[in-house]
Parts: structure tokens; C-alpha cells; sequence
């Protein structure tokens, strides 16, 4: 464990990153810098890789050693990837396109057209180049697009004691990072089943492979199977890697935990941003230090836009039942309210479906039974802020037959707002779009426009008695 004083030097470390490096930088100490690069984190190095000038960049990138190097280039943003391979020698791009790991690489590629493609696969060793063609083809967001192709496959006749050194070799030529889960294949590369490492280890040597292999066919998968379903199993079982194989059961590679990680990251990203209709994409997050005020604009304005003219309607059927409010003017009083309450309870209820269907807790088989539940709590709990509502109006006006108006339409609202909170997320899905689309504001205008109708058409049918009070 780290004593006081290493992790005082570490957030020091991290903390004055920028005006270390940039001091030695302008003072051309280089070796200095080399050795204060060795104590950053990779990650760090990447995060604030924009704040450097362009020179400065390839200048602190050329310095790192070669490990770092990768690791640093893997989690930059695609633009910084890109500025530094038209900026490297060609031996330099070279060496990182051939040691990046196989779904990293792949991410990369996919950003790029045919022309950059064909130019970066004349500087790779062939076998990394047909790697990419064989995971490139595979659809963004399935178990192929996450696959690494860096996996320790083991036979089944090696004794405890081979496989380990085959482990070891392969962790030092860096063939394989993931060396949690091993997989046993036949000579024709079909799976028979996995070893954990720690069964490896604690076996007698000379016990043959296949009497410490565990069976895993509950958790194969194709490659072509939705990424979602790989995080409800990741999650479900507690696993740090799942076997992809093809329609003969041959290996093609695995999912491991880091990049199940990173997917469940992006999506609740593109999901509290959709809560708030901000345009988002593949979950990339807004960063306020790397944001311009136009990059906030583009991903704001296009919902904000809709969602204003969207509530046009609103001023609509405020215009349409401008008799019953001149009429009965304290009618008015309780609009917020009543709107307020019903968004508030539209939003719950989508919240809790688009979460449910993340996870995997909601789906079309258990629909029914989870519309019945929320339909009985919108029943009770439309009771409870109706009685409220009802109780609210009678303390401000006095009214009866305006507090049972008020009352009455705060049941039906809630109902209705709940109503909506359920069947838009699943609707959705049902569309294959994505269920955040629907929640928050989107729910909050369509329970406005709906509940004003709802409202007024009420309060007309009792405008008879209510006129009698004015």
C-alpha cells in the first residue's frame, strides 16, 4: 500500500501536470521531463493532452516510453489520434497501429475512410491488418464490436505446468493483457471450456488442462448478439471475461470487463443527457474544459427547439378555452400545479422504465405485469396528491366545486402522466429507438398539452355552477 508521502508526490504530481511539463518543455529539458512523464498515469497524460500546442504534443508524445505511449494514444479522442499519425514518422504510426489492442484498433479504423485505411495498412505487419478486416465488419453495438482477438488459448492435453509458461510468454511478448480466464480449444480451435487463473496456479503441475477446465457453454455467445445482452450477463454472473464464437463453436475471441466498462459508461451518459435532450453520440461525454460555447449551442438548441415548438401547442389550447378562463378567472391559479405535479409524475415513472430496460429488469415478457403494478400505484397515488390538490384549492378560494374540480382533474392527470411515463419507453423499444428519446421534457410537453385538455374539459362540464360563483 502506498505510504503518505507517494500519494502526496502522485496528486502532485497530477495536480501541477500542466505547468511542470510546459516549464520544461520551454527550457528544453527533456530528460527531465522523461522522467517526470514515467510517474503519470497514462490516463492522465490523455486527459489533459488537449491543453498542450500541437508542438508541444508531439514533442511530450515522443518522449513517453513505448508502453505508456500506446496506452496514452488508445484514450485519446479520435481527433488527437488522428493529428498525431499524420504528425509521426511512419515508423512511429507503425509501432502503434501494430501493438494497440485489437478492439481499440478497430475503433480507430472505424473512424477513418478508405483512403486513410489503405495508407495505415501498408505501414502494419499483415497479420494485425487482417485482424482488423475480420472485426471491422461487425455492427457497432454487438459483442464483435467489443471483441479482442487477444485471448491464451490452451490444449486440452498440456499439463498445469505448459500452460503457465505458455501464460507467462505471452503476457511478456504482450499477445494477450487478459489473462484472468484462459480458454481451452481443439486442434480445429473449437472451445471445449475456460481456466481461471487461480485454478491454474493452485493445480499439481503435471494435471492435465482439461481435468481443471470449467464448462461454459451458459455463457458463449455470437458475435452478432446485442451489447446490451453481454452487460446483463457480465453483470448477472459477476464475470471478468465471455468466450465469442462463431456457428461451429470455433473461438473468435472474448468480451472483457474493462470495455463491458466503458459501453455501460457511454450508454448512462447518452441516457442522462437524453433525460436532459442534449444531442449526444456513442455516449461521448461534454467536457466544460474541452467544450466551446458553440459545441454547448449544436447540442442543445435542436431539442430545445423542438421541445419549444412542441409546447406551442400549450398556448393553443390555453387559447381555445380563453371563454371558460375569462369566465372563471381563478381557474388560472392552478395550472402550475396541476401541470407541475403531472410532469414530475410522467418523469418518475420514465426514469424507473428506461433504467429497468438498461438493465434488463423490464422487457416485453414481464411488460404486462409491470404495467398492472405501476397502474395500481398511479391509482393510489392519484388519490393522494388529488385529496392534497382538492384541499389546497379549498384553503385559497373556498370553492367547493372548484376544489373538486382541481381535485378531480389532479387524479386523472397523474394517471395519465404515469400512464405516459410507462408505455413511451416501451413503445420505444418496440421501435428499436432509443427509450431516453421519450423521457423527461418530451413527457413533461405531452402531459402539459393533454393535461390542460383534460382540465378545461372538466372544469366546462361543471362551468354551469362555477359561473354561479362569479
Amino acid at each position: 500500500m502506498p505510504n503518505n508521502k507517494e500519494l502526496n508526490e502522485s496528486f502532485d504530481t497530477i495536480t501541477f501536470l500542466l505547468p511542470k511539463i510546459k516549464k520544461l518543455l520551454k527550457e528544453r529539458k527533456f530528460l527531465a521531463l522523461k522522467e517526470l512523464l514515467v510517474k503519470i498515469h497514462p490516463i492522465d497524460i490523455a486527459e489533459t493532452f488537449h491543453e498542450f500546442e500541437n508542438n508541444e504534443k508531439i514533442f511530450v508524445f515522443r518522449l513517453l516510453l513505448k508502453d505508456t505511449s500506446i496506452e496514452v494514444f488508445e484514450a485519446l479522442p479520435f481527433e488527437a489520434q488522428s493529428f498525431l499519425l499524420d504528425n509521426l514518422q511512419n515508423i512511429e504510426v507503425s509501432e502503434i497501429l501494430n501493438d494497440m489492442a485489437p478492439d481499440e484498433r478497430v475503433d480507430l479504423f472505424q473512424e477513418l475512410n478508405m483512403e486513410e485505411m489503405n495508407k495505415f495498412f501498408n505501414l502494419m505487419e499483415k497479420e494485425e491488418v487482417e485482424d482488423v478486416k475480420s472485426l471491422i465488419h461487425y455492427e457497432e453495438g454487438t459483442a464483435g464490436s467489443l471483441m479482442t482477438t487477444e485471448v491464451v488459448k490452451l490444449e486440452p492435453e498440456m499439463s498445469a505446468k505448459d500452460a503457465l509458461i505458455k501464460l507467462q510468454a505471452e503476457l511478456k511478448a504482450g499477445d494477450s493483457e487478459h489473462i484472468y480466464s484462459s480458454y481451452v480449444c481443439d486442434h480445429e480451435g473449437c472451445l471445449l471450456g475456460a481456466i481461471d487463473l487461480q485454478d491454474l496456479v493452485t493445480s499439481k503441475p503435471s494435471t492435465p488442462v482439461n481435468e481443471i477446465m470449467t464448462n461454459i457453454d451458459n455463457f458463449k455467445l455470437d458475435p452478432n448478439t446485442e451489447d446490451e445482452k453481454v452487460a446483463e450477463l457480465f453483470v448477472k454472473y459477476d464475470l471478468l471475461n465471455v468466450p465469442i464464437i462463431d456457428e461451429n463453436n470455433r473461438l473468435l475471441g472474448a468480451v472483457v470487463f474493462d470495455d463491458i466498462v466503458d459501453m455501460i459508461r457511454q450508454e448512462s451518459t447518452k441516457e442522462i443527457y437524453e433525460l436532459g435532450k442534449m444531442h449526444i453520440e456513442e455516449g461521448e461525454e461534454v467536457s466544460y474544459e474541452s467544450s466551446s460555447s458553440f459545441d454547448l449551442l449544436r447540442r442543445r438548441a435542436g431539442w430545445l427547439l423542438f421541445l419549444l415548438v412542441l409546447d406551442f401547442l400549450t398556448g393553443t389550447v390555453l387559447k381555445t378555452y380563453e371563454g371558460a378562463l375569462s369566465r372563471v378567472v381563478a381557474l388560472s391559479f392552478f395550472i402550475p400545479m396541476l401541470l407541475g405535479t403531472g410532469g414530475n409524475a410522467g418523469t418518475q415513472v420514465s426514469v424507473s422504465m428506461i433504467r429497468g430496460l438498461a438493465t434488463g429488469d423490464v422487457n416485453f415478457e414481464n411488460a404486462w405485469k409491470i404495467i398492472k403494478k405501476e397502474f395500481f400505484a398511479a391509482l393510489w397515488m392519484s388519490l393522494f396528491v388529488g385529496i392534497i390538490a382538492f384541499l389546497r384549492a379549498y384553503l385559497l378560494q373556498g370553492e367547493f366545486i372548484i376544489s373538486c374540480v382541481i381535485g378531480g382533474t389532479m387524479i386523472v392527470i397523474t394517471i395519465l402522466a404515469v400512464s405516459t411515463g410507462v408505455f413511451l419507453p416501451l413503445l420505444a423499444k418496440k421501435l428499436k429507438l432509443d427509450p431516453a428519446v421519450l423521457a423527461g421534457p418530451v413527457t413533461t410537453s405531452l402531459v402539459d398539452i393533454l393535461g390542460l385538455i383534460i382540465y378545461f374539459n372538466i372544469a366546462m362540464f361543471f362551468l354551469p355552477a362555477l359561473q354561479g360563483l362569479v
